[in-house]
């Protein structure tokens, strides 16, 4: 499979997953800005803005909004968040399988994304991911109520 991101949604590559619906998948990103920057990728394939449609785009939103939501309410105590989609090579898009970047961000933590694209860790992605399936897991119990 050439795409990593069709390959991971077929189970067929390692990723550490922290959502999973019918439509969409959160995952961690490997060189992640901040901990907890995760990846919100729709399982069909499409590259990028031109070919997706709004509805898949629109899906996107609401599924990197509850994960930011999710980074606040979370150990990992996110003040904000940046949701960028890097849109072709000009952009620095590097998978071309349109995905939504979900960074969680904290008060003073200085980052800049140009410098940032250099040196990307996260020491602790396993415990950056329960922190987040957790908050997630909670976040729709809530709801159900």
């Amino acid at each position: 499979m050439s795409c990593v991101f069709c390959a991971i949604v077929a189970g067929e590559a390692p990723a550490v997953r922290i959502y999973e619906a019918d439509d969409y998948l959160g995952i961690l990103d490997i060189r992640p800005f901040t901990p907890g920057h995760t990846l919100v990728i729709p399982k069909k394939h499409t590259v990028d803005l031109t070919d997706t449609p709004p509805e898949t785009l629109a899906g996107m939103a609401v599924v990197g909004q509850r994960i930011a939501r999710a980074a606040r309410e979370s150990g990992l105590h996110a003040d904000g968040t940046n949701v960028a989609i890097n849109d072709g090579k000009a952009a620095f898009q590097s998978v071309f399988h349109i995905h939504l970047h979900v960074v969680p961000r904290h008060d003073g933590d200085k980052l800049a994304f140009a410098k940032g694209m250099l040196l990307r860790r996260d020491p602790d992605r396993e415990g950056s991911a329960r922190l987040l399936r957790a908050a997630l897991a909670q976040l729709d119990e809530s709801a159900q109520e």
